[in-house]
């Protein structure tokens, strides 16, 4: 039945309240508008930035009610005007940090963040009109999430927001790229820019962290050192290349130093996944001196400023954040997908769970208990 123009109903997860259980329910879902487009999501997954948001402990950050979600794939079911680059039927991945293409930060290859279309989850409407796209069955809005709101049958994004992918390739897998899997390979990839022989620390061995690992891997690090709390977290990062397993709790001395004792004076690149300033200084401090390279990229919603005395960077040692693991989603992201496609990177041992849709909860709950790596919805 031909839908476009026309206003959608189908079932989404709405988020009503801060750590409230999500409903499945009926939703309607307008047309794009100009510049936007209206896709099929066929998968989807759960990431922690979900979570964090559905707690709901920004309060600045708070927009209830919502639809969560930003890792998935799909389909285009219509466009709106001024959409030349995507066609209804293209295989596409939503992705959180927009390229509208035209703006001076787009056209710049020193970044890959957007003026109008950059991560930004303060946001919850349309860069259009500033209106949503989602509503009640009685008309109520319903606010949007990180440009792509994907826990829904259906739902309307920028069109900057839309990577077209090859056809053959597996969207079940693909959805991962919309966060996890690119933010981690290209923290290692295009940030730090990891070489064959290095020694790599990753501080946090969650899917990001173990994207990271991967990453490193195809790069031919010599040495990746995984940290966590979890001991069986190195069951599953030996297979994604961790070669050497640290557990903080199992020292008497700071991590640093057993890594610094373990590599002859320190990392090359250290990598900071877990979102903790106090883990962030460990692994400042894993790396050599003179060219050590830390990459940060654990959310950190804790007030508390970068524990390093100015000086210490005199030490030649270096910190930098990254966004979206550094990829222009719109133009870079097609071609990591190929690159998956080829067999480059290993994407089946990120999923560790499949659910129908309407278990979303217990999809959470999963990550929730630290169960999950990641657990895709089918819809």
């Amino acid at each position: 039945m031909e839908t476009s123009g026309e206003v959608i109903t189908c079932k989404a997860a709405v988020a009503r309240g801060p750590g409230e259980p999500l409903v499945v329910e009926e939703i309607k879902v307008d047309p794009p508008k100009k510049m936007e487009v209206r896709m099929k999501i066929l998968y989807s997954s759960i990431c922690h930035t979900d979570i964090d948001i559905w707690k709901g402990t920004n309060e600045a950050q708070r927009a209830f009610p919502r639809i969560l979600g930003h890792e998935a794939a799909g389909i285009i079911e219509s466009v709106g005007e001024g959409v030349t680059d995507l066609k209804k039927g293209d295989h596409v991945i939503p992705i959180f940090n927009g390229e509208c293409g035209n703006c001076v930060y787009c056209k710049s290859e020193k970044t890959n963040l957007c003026e109008t279309l950059r991560v930004n989850p303060m946001k919850s409407v349309m860069v259009n009109d500033g209106k949503c796209r989602f509503s009640t069955m009685d008309g109520k809005p319903i606010y949007h999430f990180l440009n792509t709101s994907t826990f829904s049958e259906y739902t309307v994004i920028d069109a900057g927001c839309a990577a077209k992918i090859d056809p053959d390739a597996s969207l079940k897998k693909m959805s991962l790229l919309s966060c996890c899997i690119s933010t981690g390979v290209g923290a290692a990839w295009n940030c730090a820019d990891v070489q064959a022989g290095s020694t790599v620390a990753i501080f946090g061995l969650g899917a990001l962290g173990l994207a990271v690992a991967e990453g490193s891997r195809v790069r031919g690090a010599s040495t990746i050192i995984g940290v966590d709390i979890n001991s069986e977290k190195f069951i599953k990062g030996k297979k994604m290349g961790v070669t050497d397993f640290i557990n903080p709790k199992d020292l008497g001395t700071p991590v640093h130093e057993k890594i610094r004792e373990m590599t002859g004076g320190g990392v090359d690149y250290s990598f900071e996944c877990a979102g903790n300033v106090d883990v962030l200084r460990e692994s400042f401090l894993s790396t050599h001196d003179g060219w050590g390279s830390t990459v940060l990229l654990g959310i950190h919603p804790n007030p508390r400023m970068l524990p390093l005395h100015p000086m210490e960077l005199f030490d030649g040692r270096k910190i930098i954040g990254t966004v979206f693991g550094d990829f222009k989603g719109k133009s870079q992201l097609p071609h990591l997908a190929q690159q998956c496609i080829n067999g480059v990177l290993n994407l089946d041992e990120f999923i560790t769970h499949e659910l129908p849709f309407e278990k979303i909860n217990e999809a959470f709950q999963l990550l929730l208990d630290g169960k999950s790596l990641r657990c895709v919805l089918k819809f």
